[in-house]
């Protein structure tokens, strides 16, 4: 909570997107420090220098930290517009320049889905957790097309990710953190045509659990 606030109040006054995002990186690579949670990141050579839209499994609350500890500056996460309503965290996403995207009305959802396109045309690249949310069960739920739309109207490689390790730092329902090793594996660059199921497949395969069906 303490890094938490100090992220926030330090990016309330921080000019430029991608400096905020640094000390967001920064901020979140302290936490798993001060945690003594191991981590580490693999692959990070395959990411693409071009812009590109990163998908990765979901499996805790902590898996946006993980993220934002590993990636580079260059990348918006398009989160669920829930999170818009949580005190302090919306704020510090928006800082972050995160855009928020409706899961359930379908006009809505169109709606935001062409303002991501506009953000992925002015060169940014893109995080997603497109199975959208995460329960207790060890499996990669469907993933929501949104991502791979964006992707392949915006013609940007997709970016398969597998994340280790934080169903068991921080379970789902759970509030307290366990001191287990968290790994950030960059899998390969897809195409996105048909890179929906194929990145599904490759990221349950890597994290050894089942397709939802």
């Amino acid at each position: 909570m303490v890094l938490g606030l100090a992220a926030l109040t330090i990016n309330l006054f921080v000019p430029g997107l991608r400096t905020r995002r640094r000390i967001a990186s920064l901020s979140s690579r302290a936490f798993l420090r001060c945690a003594c949670i191991p981590f580490t990141v693999e692959g990070l050579e395959r990411l693409p220098q071009s812009p590109c839209v990163v998908v990765a499994n979901h499996a805790s609350y902590i898996d946006g930290i993980i993220a934002a500890a590993a990636l580079p500056p260059d990348f918006a996460f398009v989160i669920k517009k829930e999170m818009v309503r949580v005190p302090l965290a919306g704020l510090l996403l928006r800082r972050l320049g995160s855009e928020f995207v409706e899961r359930f009305n379908r006009h809505q959802g169109a709606s935001d889905a062409r303002r991501v396109m506009r953000v992925a045309a002015t060169g940014q690249s893109l995080v997603f957790f497109p199975e959208g949310t995460f329960d207790e069960r060890r499996q990669i739920g469907r993933f929501l097309g949104g991502a791979f739309t964006i992707a392949e109207r915006s013609a940007m490689p997709v970016v398969a990710v597998a994340v280790h390790g934080t169903r068991e730092v921080m379970p789902p329902g759970g509030v307290m953190i366990y001191r287990r090793p968290i790994r950030f594996e960059i899998l390969t660059v897809l195409d996105p045509v048909g890179a929906r199921q194929r990145s599904r497949e490759l990221i349950a395969t890597a994290v050894g659990e089942t397709l939802a069906p």
